[in-house]
Formats: structure tokens, sequence, C-alpha cells
């Protein structure tokens, strides 16, 4: 399939949440907009997300009647992203954000909702909130985007229940009280009920939640606006015309076709989190080569910027954003990467432990800062072994990674090696190779203070952030419980990437940048191909959906600012 047309307005590469943004923007303002995807979805890594979306002071808040202020929000971000570079894009995003959210919600099929117990990762800093920076998608029914509902990108199928159904986090409470409460039980039917329907109809659920949502959003965004997808399409190139990108060349087959576009080119690929060249250039040696992140993330949108002069953000107190993740093989063979970051780590009853068998970490602390702690504790190894251990009470009623809470036999994880268990603390140390005295002094050393609700060594449940992680119903502490009881079993983890934080350098307008600080004309970034404005830094869950989401509006706003502007000098002109 080649495209339409040989010109458009807008050429953008990549249909993650970024890049349909920018296009979903650029066709709203009238600009006929082609969007170039590699593989055979749209959706990226946000369709396997959570779909959260950072954006302070946003209007959902204040009709939620949540008080917020870009004052707050620059004070909270000075201490958690405490250093100068990138503050114009900080500023740009804070004042910008709130405008992106309302644009897209009056015009594409965009619906945020504010997430009202959510708190900032670190509450106790000046600026914080409790909740309702972060947005999340309003569930969307995928029906509404007949036959392209099966170029959606499917979510991992360890977030789903009965081979296809996603779970409204609202829901979750309901499904853990089947059989409890008369309410919940009625709930879950009728959830299970139309998710039978809608499979008699599709090959997976219709009613998407979460990151799916947000992609699936975007994507009717595109269908309603006849914005063309080009899917399975490679771009070898980008054509220069003077001293400004024109347009990208295709690569199909054994033949290159150029197409122009007008305005300019946006890319949006995704990051280079599977470029096994960049991963050695840019991450620790201790990271290894473990990503939660969509394997098209190969740095397509960094080498094609490079070849027209584009400088590097390399401004960042960490290369990625980071995630502790837990490795396994699907039925299918294919290797399965489980990110740890809400569903057990934090939860009462639980603890990590290092190669010799210590804790390390504060357990309940944000995915970003805990995998940090794996790779500071890794001594530069990246086969480092740590490992989550937890106790039979805790599997049942938790889960354990990709194992689901209530799951009545876990003998084919066991089989597979993916979960450890052993009778007792000496056995499981053996069989994690760490020696028995430790693991049982650590798992003694914890357990003294969790049954009175407390964590002597790290202070898990200080915080609230931290709380809304655990179990609200455990008191006096929702993230601490003794480990007791047998059999035990470990989990091994691994330090994981959620999306690199190094990429182009942008202005405040989302064009990329030559080192001497110049725009490249016709040449714009976002997502994870522009460089982080956080620095790295992860002060909020939706750290990156926040600022791909605005910057993509950004950048397709000023792309259509730019045709209006050509417009009416071409009217003078004529005159």
């Amino acid at each position: 399939m080649m495209p339409a047309h040989e010109t458009y307005d807008v050429i953008v590469i990549g249909a993650g949440a970024g890049g349909m943004t920018a296009a979903a923007v650029a066709a709203a303002q009238g600009l006929r907009v082609l969007v170039i995807e590699k593989t055979a979805f749209v959706g990226g890594t946000t369709a396997w997300s959570g779909g959260m979306v950072w954006i302070p002071a946003n209007a959902r808040m204040k009709e939620a009647g949540l008080s917020d202020s870009v004052a707050d929000a620059v004070q909270y971000l000075s201490s958690t992203v405490p250093q100068l570079a990138n503050a114009g894009l900080r500023a740009a995003f804070l004042a910008r954000g709130p405008e992106a959210i309302a644009y897209l919600e009056a015009n594409t099929e965009v619906r945020l909702q504010p997430v009202k117990a959510c708190p900032d990762c670190y509450p106790e800093r000046l600026g914080a909130t409790a909740g309702g920076r972060v947005l999340e998608p309003v569930g969307f029914d995928g029906r509404r985007l007949g036959e392209a509902f099966e170029r959606l990108r499917p979510p991992l199928p360890e977030f789903t229940l009965f081979g296809g159904m996603m779970i409204d986090p609202l829901d979750v409470p309901h499904l853990l009280s089947v059989g409890k409460s008369l309410r919940s039980t009625l709930r879950a039917a009728r959830l299970v009920s139309a998710y039978a329907l809608q499979r008699l109809r599709s090959p997976r659920g219709t009613s998407l939640h979460l990151g799916n949502a947000l992609a699936a959003q975007l994507y009717a965004s595109l269908l309603a606006r006849q914005v063309e997808v080009l899917f399975s399409a490679d771009v070898a190139d980008l054509s220069i015309q003077g001293d400004r990108v024109s347009g990208v060349v295709i690569r199909h087959g054994s033949r290159d076709r150029p197409i122009a576009a007008r305005r300019g080119v946006v890319l949006a690929t995704g990051g280079f989190s599977h470029d096994a060249v960049l991963r050695k250039r840019f991450f620790p040696a201790a990271a290894g080569f473990v990503s939660a992140t969509n394997p098209s993330s190969t740095g397509d949108g960094l080498r094609l910027a490079a070849a027209t002069g584009a400088a590097l953000n390399t401004d960042a107190t960490s290369p990625a954003y980071w995630v502790p993740a837990s490795l396994f093989r699907r039925a299918d063979g294919s290797r399965g990467v489980f990110p740890h970051t809400v569903t057990d780590r934090a939860k009462p009853g639980v603890i990590a432990v290092n190669a010799a068998g210590r804790r390390f970490v504060n357990e309940a602390l944000s995915h970003h800062e805990f995998a940090i702690a794996m790779l500071r504790h890794g001594d530069g190894e990246p086969d480092r072994p740590f490992y989550l251990i937890c106790d039979r009470r805790f599997l049942w009623t938790y889960g354990f990674g990709r194992i689901k809470p209530f799951t009545r036999s876990y003998r084919r994880y066991v089989a597979s090696g993916e979960l450890v268990e052993a009778p007792d603390i000496a056995q499981l140390a053996a069989r994690i190779c760490v020696k028995p005295p430790v693991l049982a002094a650590t798992i003694a050393s914890y357990n003294e203070g969790a049954r009175e609700g407390r964590d002597g060594e790290f202070g898990r449940g200080s915080t609230t952030y931290q709380r809304h992680l655990g179990d609200a119903a455990r008191k006096p502490n929702p993230c601490v419980a003794p480990i007791v009881g047998a059999p035990l079993f470990a989990m091994r983890i691994y330090p994981a990437d959620l999306g690199t934080a190094i990429g182009m350098k942008v202005d405040a307008q989302a064009r990329v940048l030559r080192a001497d600080g110049a725009p490249i004309a016709g040449l714009y970034a976002c997502g994870n191909d522009m460089g982080s404005i956080m620095n790295g830094n992860y002060p909020a869950p939706g750290i990156s959906s926040g600022p791909a989401l605005t910057f993509g509006y950004i950048a397709g706003r000023h792309l259509a600012e730019g045709s209006v502007v050509t417009t009416l000098e071409a009217a003078k002109a004529s005159v």
C-alpha cells in the first residue's frame, strides 16, 4: 500500500500518543496529514500503558473541586527537577498543557478525567498535590472504530482477563470482592456477560480502558478527520530542499518513493529503547537489555534527524525512565516483559532483595526510583540478580507479576522457572543462590517491625504516594505486613526501561534544533523522540504522556499557524 497523494501539508512519522496528537491537531486545523507507521498497528507503547497523563492546573481538576496552580507546579518541579537544563521547555509545558487538553477535548475524540486520589511521587515536597494532576482516559467503545479496530494495538495479554477483557481500574475492587459482596458479585457478572457478548463479534473485548483507550481515542480522531495512515512502511530518509525539511522518502520493496510535506515533518517514532548501539552508548552497563516498550522503538527518528544536523539533548540525570520487570515465556514462545508498576511490590507482605539476600530499597517508591536503586546496587553488571519475595497469602491476595490474584494453581509458573517456590527460608535461599542465614536475618528483621505495621529500615508507607500504592484495607500501614507461613515464593526482577529520556533538542514550538540552537525548518519532534523536559527525573505518574500530548499539540498548532502565515504572505505578494 502506498499513500494516496504525492504531497501533504504535514507528515507524521510514528503513530503513538505524541504522533497521533500532532496529526489530529494539524488535521483539526484544516491541514492534509499523512501518518507513517512502521508496524501494522497504531498506539505504540501507549496502547500497553496505564494511559496516565500528567497535566498540572488542568480544567478537569477545578471541575472536580481540586485546587492547583502553575505556580505550585513550578515550585514542585524546582525540587524534583532541580537542574536548569530545559527550564524553558518545562515552562512551555506548564503554560500550554491545560490548553492542549482543552483543545483536544473540544476538537478531537480525546476524553480525559482526573484521578482524584493519585498523588505526585514526592507528596512531601512543596507544591505537590494529592491528586488531580494525573488525567486518565475515559473508557472507550472499540466498536466505534469499525473495521479499523483491528489496527489498534492490543493491550498486553497479561493485563487482561479471559484472553482479552480489559478492566476499568474502578472495577478492580469489585472483582476482588466477588463472593464477599452481593453488589460486587453482580457488577462482576455484568462485566463478564458484556465481555462474552463482545467476543461473539470481536477477537477481543471492545470495552477499552487505560492506555488502550487513549490510543483508541486518538485513532478515532484521525479517522474522523480522514487522516491517512500508512502502515508497515519504513522511512528511508528525510527530503531536504535548501535548508528546509520538505518531506520523506518511503522505502517500498526495492523502490524509494519521495512524499512531499508543504508545512513540515513530525518525528514521533518512540525513542531508542530497542536499539542495541544507542543503549550501549547511553545506558549504564547494569541496565542490560530489558525494555517494557514496544519493540518498534529502535531510534529511527534520531537517525533521520541526525542526518539533517539535529542535536541530541543529553542533559539527563537518567537516560531513561525505569521500572522493575520480570521475564517469562508466553504460550506462543514469545518473551514477555511484565512491568511491576503498581500491582504488587508496594503491597503489604513482600520485600525486594539483592544478590546478597538483603533488602536494598523502599519497595513502595515509584517504579523509577525502585529500578534506579537496582542499577545502583548492580555493581555495573547487567546480570546481577534481584528478587521479590512473598508468602502464599500474598500470592493469593494480590497476585505476583503476571500471576493474577486468586490463582488456584501456580504449578506452571514454577515449572517454567518464572516463580521459585520453597517450603522454608533456607531452601528458598538455596534456590535463589543466597546465603540462608542472610536471607533468614533479612526476613526476620523486616517481620519484627511489620507485625506492628512499621518498616524501620526504609520507612515504607510513610508518604501518601506510597500508601496510595498499598492496600487501604491493611491497618495500620497499607504497605507493610509480615511474611509468614509456607510455602514461600521468589520472582526474579530486572531493571527495565519504560522509554528513553535522551532525544532531540527542541524549542518551545517543538521544532528540532541544530547544535547552534537554530531550528531546522520544517522538522518537529515529540514523544520519546524529543529529549525529556524533566531531564530523566520522574516527579509524577504520566510524566511521559503529559509532555507527549502537549508538545504533539504544540507541533500541530505551529504547523497550522505557519500555513496561515504563508497564505497571508502569498496574498500580499499578489496585490
